[in-house]
């Protein structure tokens, strides 16, 4: 459908004075009478986010965001009307106007991971996706003491060459992160790469397994040759324990042969094949990954990520609820209530509040703000949902702590009374 005269001329007044915000209300006014209500949205949108009190853009936005007016008389053969679309609306909402927060100073934030680098920092015909890390530890929100692990264990002996050649450290190494699921493993291991100044490759077990006899042997292979090429370069295996599964109770020989293929890789060809490849594996179930992984020069140093303390649960909440319309959030407040959330959990959380103020906005017909209402009573439906593992974690590390690979888990379970 084309649009009139009149609207084409005022998009291209809008465009050459886009704080007008009387002009940007006319024109949108014109657009939800013409039935674009998409448009008409996001210019009252952009005229809330300069003028957050305007009574004329409310009503506007609550026009357009209300559900259309059944038809006086619809038509016998027309199909059923679908249901509202509450992701769509939430997302139309999403910007409307700028945060606020209690606190007046911002907690830390936990951005996005990078996107996988242009195509100019990939290698050339490789069939794994090769990124450039730009993430610090310094943007991880609190979990201090694994910061602090990673420095002395790893990141240190690293970054510091004339004592590594001093003392004969060879730069390979090998880093097992365990703990529940949802908690920033991922992240952690950009963040290692972006402090080393190395590239970063990410692999899950379904980019390296194959119904083929050899292929996955083979992919894993290229893989590591792909990171050679790279070095430095990080290299992350996620689910470990399904890649590398104990071999005693693995039946298909296909999976054994992966899991020798993988120890044959960690070692190299020689003593120097790996030489600037840096090997991080994450898992939830440690104590289904093969012992052979877990030897020196292999996977030999392993790192506890437990759900994020209470600053790092603040930034996680100030990083899902800055972009919303939000008003009177207490975070320092919701992070001492939600003391053994993942951050998934988090997410979760906020995601729950958004859905309620949006569900309240479209019953009223008017837009309000996500308060902490919203928040609190979501909070009170949702549980963390890291209980099952620490259930399944505590009988391992009570009973099945060989070498004492399980000392730190058992610190913690104890410091939160969990033993």
């Amino acid at each position: 459908m084309s649009e009139s005269p009149l609207i084409m001329s005022l998009r291209t007044a809008v465009e050459a004075a886009p704080d007008d915000v009387p002009l940007r209300l006319h024109l949108a006014q014109l657009l939800l009478d013409a039935g674009l209500g998409q448009d008409a949205i996001a210019h009252v949108a952009a005229a809330l986010q300069r003028e957050p009190g305007n009574t004329e853009a409310q009503a506007l936005m609550a026009r357009a965001v209300a559900p259309p007016a059944a038809a006086p008389a619809p038509v016998p053969d027309a199909p059923a009307p679908t249901s509202y679309d509450w992701k769509r609306a939430e997302n139309e909402l999403s910007d409307v106007v700028p945060p606020a927060f209690v606190r007046e100073e911002e907690a830390a934030e936990v951005p996005h991971p990078p996107l996988a680098a242009d195509g100019d920092d990939a290698d050339d015909g490789s069939l794994w996706e090769v990124e450039t890390g730009s993430v610090k530890l310094a943007d991880v929100g609190g979990m201090y003491e694994v910061k602090e692990r990673l420095e002395a264990a790893f990141l240190a002996p690293m970054r510091n060459p004339e004592l590594r050649k001093l003392y004969g450290k060879s730069l390979r190494g090998g880093l097992l992160m365990y703990g529940p699921p949802g908690c920033g493993k991922t992240y952690i291991a950009r963040a290692v790469a972006g402090e080393l100044g190395a590239r970063f490759m990410s692999v899950s077990i379904s980019d390296v397994l194959d119904m083929w006899i050899g292929s996955s042997e083979r992919n894993l292979r290229q893989l590591f040759e792909t990171a050679r090429r790279n070095s430095p370069c990080v290299l992350f295996l996620d689910e470990i324990d399904a890649l590398g599964a104990k071999r005693s109770q693995v039946r298909h020989t296909g999976m054994r042969n992966t899991v020798n293929q993988l120890l044959t890789e960690l070692d190299g060809v020689n003593g120097s094949a790996n030489e600037g490849v840096f090997v991080l594996a994450a898992t939830n179930h440690p104590w289904d990954v093969d012992t052979a992984l877990r030897r020196p020069g292999r996977l030999d140093r392993m790192l506890l990520v437990l759900p994020p303390d209470q600053p790092a649960r603040e930034g996680i909440l100030h990083h899902h609820l800055k972009d919303r319309p939000v008003a009177g959030i207490d975070l320092a407040k919701l992070a001492k209530r939600t003391d053994g959330f993942s951050g998934a959990d988090l997410q979760h959380l906020c995601e729950s509040a958004a859905e309620r103020a949006l569900l309240d906005s479209v019953r009223t017909g008017r837009a309000r703000m996500i308060e902490m209402a919203d928040l609190l009573g979501a909070l009170d439906h949702i549980r963390p949902s890291t209980g099952p593992w620490f259930s399944s974690a505590r009988n391992v590390a009570q009973f099945a702590n060989e070498g004492g690979a399980y000392d730190e888990l058992l610190v913690y379970l104890k410091r939160k009374k969990m033993l």
